[in-house]
């Protein structure tokens, strides 16, 4: 399980959360949704331990463990992976080589599954070659982080805002792929404003971000 205690955070000395709690079991999707600014997005970067958040009070636990002083590194070694709102784009380096160097993928039988999962999410070989998240439009960069949450095999997903900016048919089609995941028994945080996720997303639970509160 993945907890988070009595969770207080700032960023750049403003309180952005104000006492946190949540749990999220395997096979579980938590759906968080709420206006913008009131600490969705703070939340995640917290749980994936984002440098310039600063944890003030509480704890995260992973499956026991207290994860709460560990680099990002080390959580998305024990299990988590963070779906970012906005991917940052690096010069010179080749989706491809990105995918296999962290998925831990090698040779012809990696190559193979790195294709399969960009042609899963809709993208072509082709992608392979190009430079990470650099030209490559919202919608695609969105497809690329539902990637690497496909090719990384991680125990608890966050997908933040990765609905944001894409037409009907996308949307349908990830959800499709987040509801393959919670089979798998991947526990999922969804963070939405997407009302079509909202209602299409099947057994899940919600709770509204207010001014740094979870209700």
């Amino acid at each position: 399980m993945l907890e988070v205690k009595d969770l207080r955070v700032r960023v750049e000395g403003k309180e952005v959360l104000k006492g946190i709690n949540l749990s999220l079991s395997p096979g579980e999707i938590l759906v968080i949704t709420g206006p913008n600014g009131s600490g969705k997005s703070t939340l995640a970067r917290a749980i994936m331990g984002d440098e310039a958040v600063e944890v003030t009070e509480g704890k995260i636990l992973l499956d026991g463990e207290d994860i709460t002083e560990l680099p990002p590194e080390e959580r998305f070694k024990r299990g988590i992976f963070l779906s970012f709102q906005m991917p940052p784009e690096f010069e010179g380096i080749r989706i491809g080589d990105f995918l296999l160097e962290v998925s831990g993928e090698k040779g012809e039988e990696g190559v193979r599954k790195v294709k399969d999962v960009l042609k899963k999410v809709g993208l072509g070989e082709d992608f392979l070659y190009r430079e990470l998240h650099r030209g490559l439009s919202g919608g695609e960069k969105k497809r690329l982080e539902l990637a690497q949450a496909l090719l990384f095999d991680k125990k608890y997903l966050i997908f933040d805002e990765i609905d944001s900016g894409v037409d009907v048919e996308s949307v349908e089609q990830f959800l499709r792929i987040v509801e393959e995941l919670k089979e798998g028994g991947k526990g999922i945080i969804y963070i939405t404003h997407n009302p079509l996720s909202l209602q299409l997303l099947s057994d899940k639970k919600t709770l509204r971000m207010e001014g740094g509160v979870l209700h």
